[in-house]
């Protein structure tokens, strides 16, 4: 699993804790401002942040507006069944633990080295039905049974990338073979100006779902930043009107696009296939600062 290193913030303060795993270095850095609640940075990139306290506190505003596909993708309170793809810290995973107990509960997580930190430092809740599965997310999905998944979330990212193969039409062929009817697919998309990758991405998903939303800052959607927008799809129609005021009001409010007007935000954007994907776009050093 390679070297850790602790560093700590004072007397009687929380650790940092450090540690070299396949996909660099991770580091679990304290919240000042809550007493067991931990940020993830891989390679200076935060990733995750949990709250063992609280698991329903969602503090990056991405995860926030997964965590409303979560609350809305069944009657509240009722179980489902959920593959994340990306673990980190298993934010979401157990997110929908808390919200929804009962839930059945898949992770794939590539990087084992960073599955067992999270595991040993951010313990599980022992009574959480979450499997974790150390696999390349593609792979890990193709053993899902077919119509298993109430909900697929792809929150996958390596060196702040995500993976060319976890882009494509094919890609998304596996996502609709595991989710049950009436299931919801939903992704973190990061890409800056000119938004050529989020663009391609909502034309891909067109391609293969009748439904689809788009979550983002409208400084992200005008193309003024890098940032996160959470794409949400489903062979059936979605519950628009309360996503957009959970993302109106969050901490940081953020707009909903569907329809006519996501359509015309493609620009006549090209599905993309295996033949012809890219990683994610690299975001700008000034992101992370």
């Amino acid at each position: 699993m390679g070297k850790s290193r602790n560093a700590r913030r004072g007397r009687g303060a929380a650790q940092t804790v450090a540690e070299q795993v396949d996909g660099g270095l991770a580091e679990l850095v304290p919240d000042r401002d809550r007493p067991r609640a931990w940020t993830l940075l891989i390679d200076g990139a935060p990733q995750s942040h949990v709250d063992l306290d609280d698991p329903t506190y969602l503090s990056f505003e991405y995860q926030r507006r997964l965590g409303h596909v979560i609350d809305l993708v069944a009657p509240p309170g009722r179980p489902v069944r959920a593959v994340h793809l990306g673990g980190g810290a298993l934010t979401l995973a157990r997110y929908a633990a808390a919200t929804r107990p009962r839930s059945t509960q898949q992770v794939v997580e590539r990087d084992a080295a960073l599955v067992g930190l999270v595991r040993r430092e951010l313990p599980l809740d022992p009574g959480a039905r979450i499997r974790v599965r150390c696999a390349d997310a593609r792979d890990g999905l193709a053993k899902v049974p077919d119509g298993w998944a109430d909900l697929v979330i792809a929150d996958v990212f390596g060196g702040a990338r995500t993976p060319a193969h976890l882009t494509s039409a094919e890609f998304l062929d596996e996502v609709r073979r595991a989710l049950a009817p009436g299931g919801v697919y939903a992704a973190n998309i990061a890409d800056g100006p000119p938004l050529a990758h989020v663009r391609g991405q909502i034309a891909t998903a067109a391609a293969r779902f009748a439904e689809l939303a788009l979550i983002a800052d409208p400084a992200v959607l005008r193309a003024k930043r890098f940032g996160n927008a959470v794409l949400v799809a489903s062979a059936h129609p979605l519950p628009v009107a309360e996503l957009t005021r959970r993302a109106a009001s969050d901490p940081h409010p953020a707009r909903v696009e569907h329809g006519k007007a996501l359509t015309d935000f493609t620009g006549g954007a090209a599905p993309v296939t295996d033949a012809v994907a890219v990683a994610s776009p690299a975001p700008p050093p000034s992101v992370f600062r």
